[in-house]
């Protein structure tokens, strides 16, 4: 079984062949901050600092909330991530701080002038 290690809470867990980065945080209190999981609040962003090749495709949510120079440095959403390896992740406030303020327009979502 895979093993995701929270380096950050140094919460080190085993896991299912793709589980999802967030959802396995949050059942066995990995500590990895988050609030929508949906892609939208940029929350859950982590670096993933080893076995990143173990990770899923990048979704289009990713792309547009993290931006591709975070995506080539490693970072990826918790929320949009599943994995099928080990991993090992670590988060920063600040690079949150950056994600959450970067606005992702959904094509469903009406957009209105005033």
């Amino acid at each position: 079984m895979p093993t995701i290690h929270y380096l950050t809470s140094d919460k080190k867990i085993e896991v299912p062949e793709n589980s999802n980065i967030l959802r396995m945080s949050l059942r066995y209190d990995g500590e990895l901050p988050n609030r929508c999981g949906g892609g939208n609040c940029g929350t859950c962003v982590c670096k993933i600092e080893k076995g990143l090749e173990h990770t899923d495709k990048i979704k289009p949510v990713e792309k547009k909330k993290v931006g591709e120079e975070l995506l080539g440095q490693g970072y990826r959403l918790g929320c949009q991530t599943f994995v099928n390896g080990d991993v090992e992740l670590s988060w920063d406030k600040e690079i949150t701080k950056m994600v959450q303020r970067r606005k992702v327009v959904h094509p469903k979502t009406p957009i209105t002038t005033t």
